[in-house]
């Protein structure tokens, strides 16, 4: 203890101590400010992170595949076939995971006419080669646009082997390889990330084309309703962590028939135009095709809605043809035909095309409602020719036996049938069933009992050779993420059918303390069924409803099925869901009409490239530079090239004496036409509709083929080659 004169003086240790402390405490309060400028500084960033709610990933691949002479899948036309190209087909996939990665829903939009059931199953083994079981039947939805102009011939049942020449391996490896890819790319890429709902309506882009078989349904329930389609767009948008857009899913209920069925160039149509024009968007500089937003415009319940808003005509009168058989005085139902709003199929495509896309736009922009909860999903495969309905608690009925009936082969006002057919058929034409019953066997009484009152025509459910006519087994399947739950159906919905089964299902969940659910449909799932109107449209036998192919009780069973999956992801007891019986995957070989690759040659003294009608020598915006070349079958470079670009439009650079690409053949602004020739011989005529904002200079097409030759040993190669036209000049004046 110090005394009162004496001076305090410290050990050598209690220096020691006393300093380390000092230390320590300047040391702690140096960290506590860097923690706190880090935080300041990065505030909005770690914010973003901490309220991120999923994992996501997007992708795109090319799934175009054959260009040229398969039959193009949609109007059944077998004269349609591929003829060249005017945009590119895309498979878009959006993978949505938990934080903790336990639960994961893959969403796939692609640009083709339906998914198929081989489709499918040939995506989820490979899925299955790559990932184990990550992904499966129950968490991916695959979903078509439903354009009708891109390659068929990726079926295993036979009735879709008639209009598509068979099963096509090309066209469905091309797809297969596509949505994988697709996929691949989604998973390759997956980041935090949050996700916001929107919806809006979208005006002057639909009609009804079958307004009388809408009328059949209660008015009360129509009285619900302002209008006989679906208006809505509903709209999800995704961004990472740090607020980056990634991409957006919208669903609408349209027909993609703005392109006709007198159309051979392959394209996605109207949903694809609003994907091409929302991608070159949000990836400023990029060309089709490329860059890391991806935006999908996948289909709902389109069954009755037509994009040919002037509505139907006669064609050889003028005169309108809105009446219940959509007949015409001179000409029957073969003149009968809708048309869009512009001044040819094109013009048509580019209008309902835009109008989609401006809305979604739109609404991207505004969307602030989040979606937050956890995932889940629910399949089962179910065998449709055979489910049992209770329609209320005294009252059961069943599906019946596939057939289609006789007003399935008059075609709809978008694509009209053949011969005599018309729609509202409900009686047989004695004249066709003769014939039906010689070559193809007469329906029994049960199957002609169970589908009353629709007219038979093909009893495919009785018709199994070379395989089954169509499937008996299907997928139903919801998929939930947080308050959204997308309702992935086998076929086509018409609008009444669509809004029954949303509200069923809301219904569903809302009774099982899951409220305020976002339905929405979404079209052309997993497995293609055609048609499913409700039972009172099934009454008057119009093409949608001769569609409906297991019978007037189709969507009453659809119903029950979709409120068993909802009711299971909202009382998490989807384990306990029975699987379902498994659908087949047909042992098929290259069973196909498709005219075999030969060698392809040239006129005299010429070669592959080379340029037969040149470019003039200057043009202005909006008009065509067109460019003629010796070109060889554009089947060789599908099968040799996973993604090949069969033209590109390049703009001279003076400053660095270079040519730079400002087009390709996935731009909407071009169009590669192939016209066949005689032993072996074809040209290629490609086309720029030059934009009105193009910037003048010096500009150049080029073409890139495979021509086919025969080597001495009998074996087939495709060898590369490729033309380029003159240089012309773009002016202002």
């Amino acid at each position: 203890m110090c005394g009162k004169r004496s001076k305090c003086s410290f050990s050598r240790l209690e220096v020691i101590l006393i300093v380390c402390l000092v230390l320590m405490i300047a040391v702690t309060v140096v960290l506590l400010v860097l923690h706190f400028l880090t935080k300041k500084s990065n505030g909005k960033l770690n914010r973003s992170e901490v309220t991120a709610n999923y994992l996501l990933g997007v992708g795109r691949a090319d799934c175009t595949g054959p260009v040229a002479e398969i039959p193009l899948m949609g109007y059944a036309n077998p004269d349609q076939v591929g003829g060249g190209l005017l945009t590119r087909l895309y498979s878009r996939a959006f993978i949505v995971a938990d934080v903790d990665d336990s639960r994961r829903v893959v969403f796939v939009s692609a640009d083709i006419g339906m998914v198929s059931q081989r489709l499918r199953l040939e995506v989820l083994k490979k899925l299955k080669s790559k990932y184990g079981e990550l992904y499966r039947q129950d968490n991916v939805i695959l979903s078509g646009t439903h354009t009708h102009s891109g390659p068929g011939g990726y079926f295993q049942y036979t009735l879709f082997w008639i209009t598509s020449k068979g099963l096509i391996r090309p066209s469905l490896n091309a797809i297969v390889n596509g949505i994988v890819k697709s996929i691949d790319i989604a998973h390759q890429n997956m980041k935090r990330g949050r996700l916001f709902i929107n919806r809006g309506t979208v005006e002057n882009s639909q009609i009804n084309r079958s307004p009388f078989s809408y009328l059949e349904n209660p008015a009360s329930e129509r009285s619900r309703y302002s209008s006989n389609t679906d208006k809505e767009i509903v709209m999800l948008k995704m961004v990472d962590g740090h607020g980056q857009e990634l991409g957006l899913i919208s669903w609408f209920a349209v027909h993609p028939v703005s392109m006709n069925n007198t159309n051979h160039l392959v394209n996605s149509d109207n949903m694809g135009y609003a994907s091409y024009l929302f991608e070159q968007e949000k990836n400023k500089g990029m060309l089709p095709g490329e860059g890391s937003f991806v935006a999908a415009f996948a289909s709902s319940n389109l069954g009755d809605v037509s994009s040919n808003t002037k509505g139907p005509f006669c064609v050889n009168t003028g005169e309108s043809c809105d009446n219940p058989h959509s007949t015409c005085p001179v000409g029957g139902a073969a003149m009968c035909m809708a048309m869009g709003p512009g001044n040819d199929m094109f013009d048509s495509t580019r209008i309902i095309g835009q109008n989609i896309y401006s809305k979604a736009r739109e609404l991207f922009e505004k969307a602030s409602q989040e979606v937050t909860g956890p995932l889940s999903s629910a399949h089962q495969w179910v065998n449709m020719s055979d489910v049992s309905v209770e329609l209320n608690a005294t009252h059961t009925v069943k599906t019946c036996k596939p057939a289609l009936g006789h007003s399935f082969a008059a075609g709809t006002i978008d694509g009209v049938g053949a011969f005599n057919f018309t729609q509202g058929s409900v009686e047989g034409n004695p004249f066709w069933d003769e014939i039906r019953d010689q070559l193809l066997g007469e329906p029994s009484n049960e199957t002609k009992a169970c589908h009353k009152p629709k007219p038979i025509l093909f009893s495919t459910g009785e018709m199994t050779r070379p395989h089954p006519w169509h499937p008996d087994i299907v997928d139903v399947q919801i998929a939930a993420i947080g308050s959204l739950a997308i309702v992935a159906v086998p076929g086509e919905f018409t609008t009444m059918s669509g809004r029954r089964l949303r509200e069923a299902v809301k219904r569903e969940f809302d009774s099982h303390g899951t409220p305020r659910m976002d339905v929405v449909i979404a079209g052309l799932c997993n497995v293609y069924t055609h048609y499913i109107t409700t039972y009172e449209e099934y009454q008057v036998q119009r093409y949608e409803a001769a569609s409906t192919i297991y019978g007037p009780h189709t969507l009453s069973a659809y119903i029950q099925l979709y409120r068993g999956l909802a009711r299971a992801i909202a009382t998490n007891t989807v384990r306990d869901l029975p699987r379902g019986p498994e659908p087949p995957l047909f042992n098929i070989g290259n069973m196909t009409l498709v005219p075999p690759l030969t060698a392809d040659r040239v006129p005299a003294n010429k070669t592959f490239g080379d340029v037969l009608q040149e470019v003039r020598q200057q043009y202005r915006a909006r008009e065509v530079a067109e460019v003629t070349f010796v070109g060889a079958n554009p089947r060789n470079s599908a099968e040799s090239a996973t993604e090949h670009n069969f033209l590109t439009v390049e703009r001279y650079t003076s400053t660095s004496d270079s040519w730079h690409v400002v087009q390709n053949d996935a731009s909407w602004d071009t169009r590669f036409y192939w016209t066949k020739g005689l032993l072996g011989r074809s040209n290629v005529t490609i086309e720029w509709h030059i934009p009105h904002d193009t910037e003048p200079g010096v500009y150049r097409i080029r073409y890139f083929g495979h021509y086919r030759k025969k080597l001495s040993n009998g074996r087939a190669v495709s060898v590369p080659f490729e033309g380029t036209s003159s240089a012309f000049e773009i002016t202002t004046l």
